[in-house]
């Protein structure tokens, strides 16, 4: 503690409004999540319908992790970031008008489409404030938003409903966003420009090596086994994630009767357990590394012991009551969201700053693109067999096999000298 005091802490306050970024990011985004069941019988659509709109979603989230990640990498975090937050608020705001399937469908892809921005600005913002030994728990606390975000949804979303009605849970929630706009601006730089920043924290922010003075091309990220590690990874995990975000709701009220009034205490424990996996992986690795451990086996330590923690899930389908599911699911999203927090660390372990962006929207959109199949997946297989053991047992298998796929392509976690 006495450490940081004498660097100063303007790198955390920078942490904060990520952080703050990313609980609207997923508040915006659960609402559809929680209200499913509700809408289901208002709106009229079927379980194919819900997965082709969790699609849609999902697609506009590829389409806008692809492009996205490079615009901001081009224009910057400041002006990147607050671009797509005004997008993604409006966009939440747009479902109040829809009124089927098709209409959700329509609102849901301008959402992901710039949602999409989201991480990719995260990461790089942490690549620009922060030396890589604290790169991890700062990626962990600001993941962390994801969850607070779940959190908050189902306390405030019911309540709206009940009192006033659905649309205009989209409203609130969409204009959240819009006061964060002006912290933003208020509070961010880049750290040289920074007017509260030390002279003695930009020292300890910019200690590591200094990236190379290179123009990275595009197609030039394609070359390195880090890009498809990170890639894979994504896209054989991020399923399970979306997949818990948008079924949940769905699974507790199908196999437990938890109606919207309800829905509130199991969503929480859920997603404050995932909370406390993303902050406790990213401290666990960024331990490991402190104590002297290479960063290769500090992070693949801490994703095996994610990987590990997730398989019980496997058994939540036959969970003999609601609260023994509810712990199934909480191991579940903590571990997945401590996974997560190393997973997009390894990034900046490996790639310089200006290309940190770039990789992760690529990344990104291979994890949109298996959360597309999975929507449509989960669609068939509950309007079909109504049963959700084959989406746990494929949540649960997820984490090993891609952490063996990125040790095969990754031996070695190391910074990636670009020419």
């Amino acid at each position: 503690m006495t450490n940081r005091i004498k660097i100063g802490n303007v790198r955390w306050t920078i942490v904060a409004l990520i952080f703050f970024a990313t609980t609207i990011n997923y508040i915006d985004r659960q609402v559809i999540g929680i209200l499913a069941p509700f809408l289901q019988k208002e709106i009229g659509w079927n379980e194919i319908e819900y997965g082709y709109i969790v699609t849609a979603f999902s697609a506009a989230y590829a389409i806008g992790l692809l492009l996205i990640g490079r615009i901001i990498d081009i224009v910057g975090t400041r002006s990147g970031y607050s671009t797509v937050l005004t997008g993604w608020s409006f966009a939440a705001i747009g479902h109040a008008l829809a009124s089927s399937a098709l209409g959700f469908g329509i609102a849901r892809f301008a959402l992901g489409l710039f949602e999409a921005g989201n991480f990719p600005a995260a990461i790089k913002t942490v690549a620009e404030w922060f030396p890589k030994k604290e790169r991890a728990l700062a990626t962990g606390i600001f993941n962390a938003g994801s969850n607070v975000g779940a959190v908050i949804a189902p306390l405030i979303v019911p309540w709206i409903v009940l009192t006033w009605g659905w649309q205009e849970a989209f409203i609130f929630t969409g204009a959240i966003g819009l006061i964060w706009l002006i912290f933003w601006y208020w509070l961010y730089d880049k750290p040289e420009k920074h007017k509260k920043l030390s002279q003695t924290e930009l020292e300890y922010i910019q200690s590591d090596p200094a990236d190379p003075s290179v123009k990275i091309p595009w197609k030039q990220l394609l070359k390195y086994r880090g890009t498809w590690a990170f890639a894979i990874g994504k896209f054989l995990t991020d399923p399970a994630w979306w997949f818990y975000l948008y079924w949940i709701p769905s699974f507790l009220n199908k196999n437990y009767g938890v109606t919207l009034d309800k829905i509130g205490v199991p969503l929480i424990i859920i997603y404050v357990m995932a909370d406390v996996g993303s902050i406790g992986g990213g401290w666990l690795s960024s331990s490991f590394i402190k104590q002297g451990w290479t960063v290769n086996k500090g992070r693949k330590i801490t994703m095996l012991i994610c990987a590990i923690i997730v398989i019980p899930i496997m058994f939540a389908s036959g969970a003999s009551s609601i609260w023994v599911a509810v712990g199934l699911l909480s191991l579940a999203t903590a571990a997945h969201q401590g996974w997560s927090a190393n997973l997009f660390t390894i990034v900046s372990d490996m790639f310089p700053r200006k290309a940190v962006a770039s990789v992760v929207g690529l990344g990104g959109t291979f994890g949109a693109i298996g959360g597309m199949f999975i929507a449509t997946a989960a669609g068939f297989i509950l309007e079909y067999t109504g049963s959700y053991l084959i989406l746990f047992i494929i949540a649960g298998s997820l984490y090993l096999t891609a952490l063996f796929i990125i040790n095969l392509l990754v031996p070695d976690i190391k910074e990636i000298e670009m020419t």
